[in-house]
């Protein structure tokens, strides 16, 4: 399908996806949004793909929000009083109350692929939580991000409240929301938001030196368990329950995966893995349904 927002390419097994408004340094909107949440579940589904790159385009990565300067500058519904019951089932929520940046890092947070963060320039609200639901971020020297809500009188969105204390811990978090400040990228990095920073020319070269590693070594079926097992499993609340799902996920990939791996181990040739996450997923897979 065609996008009006960003871009979509997929090339060699490696799905790279443009935020694509560069005159608004790719300000976030709900087109934007909707487009977004398609274009993960697409790559999902997509067999071809087996990493995700997301950068920007021209010199921003994402401004944030473009808020509107007449109504509720959210897009929200100020006639509604919604409570914590109203939004207890999330597909059953009324238009007009669900934080827009939400539905994306969930569909992102829900992607059976590897999502890097290529941060090219300013990403500032939206633009910098967004990145957190991503698995692995690498930024630009010229990146700036910014957690900007409390100088907008406004709270931490799109999920970031879980994220982000995850990546960087619960202290410097607190110390970047509290503060609404700016920074550079030598501050994210120092931080432990992104893992590296590069010139300009070659940010993009970084983040699919990343992807090819995993797009021509790994099993597809053993990333996209590893990477739910990751994220839900980390937050659990005892380590039994990590062992719950991982020995399931250790019994069905050896049936076949990994069968493959080993014996490529031991024949010291690149494994050739045949399972699809299109086909092969186990079907205790997902283990834990969303709220």
């Amino acid at each position: 399908m065609s996008y009006e927002t960003i871009l979509y390419e997929v090339k060699d097994k490696i799905l790279t996806i443009t935020l694509n408004r560069p005159e608004e340094l790719n300000a976030f909107t709900v087109e934007m949004a909707e487009e977004l949440i398609e274009a993960f579940g697409r790559a999902s589904a997509d067999d071809e793909v087996r990493a995700v790159v997301v950068t920007g385009a021209g010199r921003g990565f994402c401004a944030g929000m473009k808020l509107n300067s007449e109504g509720n500058a959210f897009g929200l519904d100020e006639e509604l009083e919604p409570t914590l019951e109203d939004v207890r089932n999330l597909d059953e929520v009324e238009p007009g109350i669900r934080d827009t940046g939400g539905t994306v890092t969930l569909a992102i947070y829900n992607c059976t692929k590897p999502v890097i963060a290529a941060i090219n320039g300013p990403a500032i609200g939206i633009g910098a939580t967004m990145t957190c639901a991503m698995d692995i971020r690498l930024a630009s020297n010229k990146a700036k991000v910014g957690f900007v809500f409390t100088k907008l009188g406004i709270t931490p969105e799109a999920c970031s409240a879980w994220f982000l204390p995850k990546i960087v811990g619960i202290s410097q978090a607190l110390e970047w929301v509290y503060t609404a400040e700016i920074f550079d990228a030598e501050e994210a990095k120092n931080g432990g938001l992104v893992k590296s920073i590069h010139e300009p020319e070659a940010l993009l070269d970084a983040a699919y030196k990343i992807a090819r590693r995993i797009a021509d070594n790994t099993s597809p079926v053993a990333v996209a368990l590893a990477r739910q097992m990751m994220y839900r499993l980390s937050a659990a609340d005892h380590p039994a329950e990590a062992h719950k799902v991982d020995s399931l996920a250790i019994f069905y990939q050896s049936l076949v995966d990994g069968k493959e791996g080993i014996n490529a181990f031991w024949e010291k040739r690149q494994a050739e893995f045949t399972s699809t996450v299109s086909k092969d997923m186990p079907d205790f897979y997902p283990w834990q349904a969303d709220t």
